[in-house]
């Protein structure tokens, strides 16, 4: 059952449960046509970009992608000189996209949800297993690169 607690899991959830709120319950809020659409499919397009650009980086690196494993590098570089969490951050954004562009107005709250549930079971675990692993390395690395933006 562990390997269902991960990140693309949640993010299915919370995908699913905007797109069944924008069909059952819009009550008649909508963000507004056109606008919403192209700021959804950019928001998207960032997300996956973000999260390709992640995967690239710490295959460079030959490190794991897999939440619950131990990595074999810290990466700094790339897009992780930007963001400590590219992927999650990816994930956030393509939720928000998503959001915008079914017009899941009352789903917006999933948002604050799913970033809750991504620092609280991935990134500070995760967090805990590099400061152990890499110590002033990864102390460095916190000061200069913000977690998420």
């Amino acid at each position: 059952m562990r390997w269902l607690d991960i990140p693309p899991v949640w993010l299915a959830a919370a995908l699913a449960v905007a797109w069944w709120q924008s069909g059952q319950f819009s009550y008649g809020l909508s963000f507004g046509g056109a606008w919403a659409d192209f700021l959804g499919g950019l928001l998207v397009g960032a997300g996956v970009l973000l999260a390709l650009l992640a995967v690239y980086e710490m295959r460079r690196q030959r490190t794991t992608v897999v939440p619950h494993r131990e990595a074999q590098a810290l990466v700094s570089t790339g897009i992780f000189s930007r963001t400590r969490n590219p992927i999650y951050l990816g994930d956030l954004l393509i939720l928000a996209g998503f959001i915008l562009s079914w017009d899941a107005v009352l789903s917006l709250p999933l948002l604050p949800i799913l970033l809750w549930v991504l620092e609280k079971r991935f990134v500070i675990p995760e967090e805990d297993r590099l400061r152990r692993k890499y110590r002033a390395e990864f102390a460095r690395f916190c000061e200069k690169t913000r977690r998420w933006l």
